[in-house]
């Protein structure tokens, strides 16, 4: 079984959130939401400069292994029709989150996802190539 990066214990969820969860600003606005506030999510550069800075493990504490069953969730997620991509970007006030761009502010948050998607196959090319060699079964 995969386990979350920093636990022996805590099985791996791949969701989604792992990629922008990390626009959470709660109790940041004031630094974090002002640096991501010179963003625009919906321009196409700046778009590609928040998902390369941002959302591609910029810790690098993901492993190969957890990479791959990322991109396996993206891509099933991206290939379900209605599947509710603007919830990713929804506040949460009683969970304390609040993100950078809410809901209402990401014009196209399937294509939000979908550029997560191509950049991080470029970006994780070999990390998810060396899991594609190996059966995930066995994790």
């Amino acid at each position: 079984m995969l386990f979350h990066p920093s636990s022996e214990h805590i099985p791996f969820d791949a969701s989604l959130s792992y990629f922008v969860g990390i626009f959470d600003i709660y109790d940041r606005e004031e630094t974090k939401g002002k640096t991501l506030a010179q963003f625009n999510p919906n321009e196409n550069e700046d778009r590609e400069a928040l998902i390369l800075e941002y959302c591609l493990d910029p810790y690098n504490k993901l492993s190969y292994r957890h990479r791959y069953k990322l991109m396996e969730e993206l891509l099933r997620a991206l290939n379900t029709e209605n599947f509710n991509f603007h919830s990713y970007f929804e506040d949460d006030p009683e969970a304390y989150s609040k993100m950078a761009w809410d809901e209402t502010e990401i014009a196209d948050p399937r294509g939000f996802f979908a550029d997560i998607y191509r950049l991080a196959n470029e970006a994780w090319k070999d990390d998810l190539q060396k899991a594609s060699l190996e059966d995930p079964s066995t994790w």
